[in-house]
């Protein structure tokens, strides 16, 4: 039996999510596979090796911050003739607020319960 290690929840972000991305400090844009508060598996054409330090930009409900972190692990991930991909798995030095942005309603249902009425016939 595997023991889960994990020190937060992982979540996968949603694709129209500002965490499905993060940015290194150099520029070059990471895919977010899966994310917590503690860390993230991204994905990249940029080779990462593992122990090494990378200051990470994401995008969290606080807004847009940089996060020094460790390289846990790197892999190649897709080699076809065009392109190679690599994954890495990133340790935040710092807890960040992984949870999911959420969209607001941007109208409320009247009291009454009545949707309005048409415009008046000219």
């Amino acid at each position: 039996m595997a023991v889960d290690r994990r020190a937060a929840a992982r979540r996968t972000p949603d694709p129209d999510e500002p965490l499905c991305w993060a940015r290194l400090r150099a520029g070059r844009e990471l895919a977010v596979v899966d994310i917590s508060d503690t860390g993230a598996l991204v994905e990249s054409a940029t080779r990462f090796l593992p122990g090494t330090h990378v200051e990470v930009h994401v995008v969290t409900r606080e807004g847009r911050t940089l996060v020094r972190s460790r390289v846990m692990r790197a892999s190649v991930h897709a080699l076809t003739a065009e392109t190679l991909r690599y994954r890495a798995a990133l340790a935040f030095e710092r807890r960040v607020n992984s949870t999911a942005h959420r969209v607001a309603a941007t109208q409320s249902p009247s009291p009454d319960g009545l949707t309005g009425s048409d415009y008046p016939n000219p």
